[in-house]
């Protein structure tokens, strides 16, 4: 296969993460945005014209058909991910899957199988990621800098989704806000400190009756407060927060992180980072790293397009994306048994469909 120097992507869906996805393969360059696909032809035509992107589309089928196309970002409702990155995939583009990965565990192993049959590379989008500040704790933490880590503080926590109502609805979703904002959360825990091997949680709806911003009103019965406590499988011990009630005070997430060596906190009242290590720093007090400034999802989505271009290997998003789910329908469990809960840890051949 010849690798494409300009990838040409096809956007499905017109919603609210649609802007990032647009701005960051924009910053990252090199890229043609070739369509956005929506349902409702006057809303994708507007969004469309809103972009810059010239084709707007509301026939998924004739868009996957198109060899001309690369790359597909399904940026649709839970509900539809499996369908529409198995579509993708079986048509061998190269598809970056906003998170959560799917409705389940059964849909995610779905996918997986999707992409390993048609050979096209599946990409989960975990942002979180590709944030300068999570960079740099990766390799502090990959060089062994900070020695054992004992004890991790993670927060997830915004006002919650006021664009769609689809959010609130069982009918779409599996989950309130685990599964649409503390997925970020987990994942940030098992890359940057290894796998969570047993959970205990608690759930609460704090506000079951939500205003949306075009002022129309939803009830929903999904939880909205979590407190999770985590043990990985290095033995280390996180606590996990997560909010779609928080009307202020995090911004996307807050981690501490507290280890042998030293202190790492990011994104909090002391700015994107702050290390506290002596030994490492050379100074008795908080140092901010220097960090690079760059467009929000530029890292990201350059990321992504080297994959579709085939100058980088698939990374491990998606089997990432499974184990998130795992990690999030065991929370469930442990919330609505009252118990520790063990979470499976699939070996490569055991997300495959009988």
């Amino acid at each position: 296969m010849v690798s494409p120097a300009k990838p040409r992507i096809a956007i499905l869906g017109a919603g609210f993460i649609s802007d990032y996805h647009v701005r960051g393969l924009t910053a990252a360059g090199d890229v043609a945005i070739a369509c956005l696909v929506g349902r409702d032809p006057a809303r994708t035509r507007a969004r469309s014209a809103e972009f810059g992107i010239e084709n707007a589309a509301t026939e998924l089928a004739a868009v996957l058909a198109d060899p001309g196309i690369d790359g597909v970002v399904v940026a649709t409702p839970d509900g539809l991910h499996r369908d529409h990155a198995i579509a993708a995939l079986s048509q061998g583009k190269a598809v970056l899957l906003q998170k959560p990965m799917a409705l389940d565990t059964a849909q995610c192993a779905e996918i997986i199988a999707a992409s390993e049959a048609s050979g096209a590379p599946l990409t989960v989008s975990f942002m979180h990621r590709y944030f300068p500040e999570v960079r740099w704790l990766k390799r502090l933490l990959d060089d062994g800098a900070l020695g054992r880590v004992h004890s991790v503080r993670i927060r997830n926590a915004t006002p919650g989704a006021d664009w769609a109502d689809w959010f609130y609805s069982p009918e779409n979703v599996s989950g309130g806000v685990v599964m649409q904002l503390g997925v970020h959360g987990i994942d940030l825990c098992a890359h940057l400190f290894g796998p969570i091997a047993e959970v205990t949680a608690s759930l609460a709806t704090a506000r079951p009756n939500r205003r949306l911003a075009d002022g129309r009103a939803v009830t929903t019965a999904l939880e909205d407060n979590v407190v999770a406590s985590y043990t990985l499988a290095n033995g280390a011990l996180v606590s996990h927060e997560m909010s779609y009630t928080e009307i202020a005070g995090c911004d996307r997430f807050r981690l501490e992180l507290y280890a042998d060596k030293g202190t790492v906190w990011l994104r909090t009242e002391r700015g994107p980072a702050a290390i506290y290590a002596p030994e490492i720093t050379g100074q008795d007090g908080w140092v901010s790293p220097p960090l690079a400034d760059e467009a929000l999802g530029a890292a990201h989505h350059r990321h992504w397009l080297d994959i579709v271009r085939r100058q980088a290997l698939p990374d491990d998003s998606a089997s990432a994306g499974l184990a998130s789910i795992l990690v999030a329908e065991a929370i469930y469990r442990a919330a609505g048994e009252g118990r520790r809960v063990a979470v499976a840890c699939p070996t490569p051949k055991e997300h495959e469909v009988k």
